[in-house]
């Protein structure tokens, strides 16, 4: 018996998505095998709950908004496609290629998206603390997690509206090596 996941890539396909994400064919087809592996509906894409169903995923108190980041437009499906582009943003930056989808930018403006719950381009105080919550649930009380979101939201806005652009977020995220951060090493 074959393995039906390598089947279903085409040359073509896998040279396209190396191309757009930087990973290598050999990465492509064991991310498709775990991609078709989640497909529980072997229907080629991907539902909110195929994700949860991620071990990882489903333990992670953030684990509800990074699913959300693979679902662009209100979609409710994702292709392989998609899939990749999403884990593209977490490769490991290779300072010797262009590096598109996993930028410094684009690492930061995907953690952004994980704080700005409206979509808004801003991140309120409200905003802030349901994010809190998320992460440290009852562990911390609700004054400490209110100071928290308060300390942080005066620190980081710089033009006094009580919210937190993406520049103002990028601004207070200067020293912090995102890079290294937001990367995965995926197997070769």
């Amino acid at each position: 018996m074959g393995n039906r996941s390598s089947l279903l890539l085409r040359d073509e396909e896998i040279a396209q998505i190396q191309e757009e994400t930087g990973f290598t064919p050999n990465q492509i087809e064991r991310l498709y095998s775990r991609f078709t592996s989640l497909d529980r509906g072997d229907c080629g894409t991907l539902s909110r709950e195929d994700f949860l169903r991620i071990p990882e995923l489903a333990i992670n108190p953030l684990g509800d908004r990074i699913v959300h980041a693979f679902f662009e437009d209100g979609a409710d499906r994702v292709n392989f496609r998609q899939f990749m582009q999403v884990l593209a943003r977490f490769r490991p930056i290779k300072k010797t290629k262009d590096n598109k989808l996993n930028s410094r930018e684009q690492k930061l403006r995907f953690a952004f998206k994980m704080y700005d719950l409206d979509n808004d381009d801003k991140v309120s105080r409200d905003e802030l603390l349901a994010i809190l919550h998320m992460m440290v649930g009852a562990n911390i009380s609700e004054e400490q997690l209110t100071s928290i979101a308060e300390r942080t939201i005066m620190e980081a806005d710089q033009n006094g509206d009580q919210m937190i652009s993406f520049e103002e977020f990028c601004k207070a995220l200067e020293r912090t090596d995102v890079e290294q951060k937001m990367s995965i090493r995926f197997l070769n």
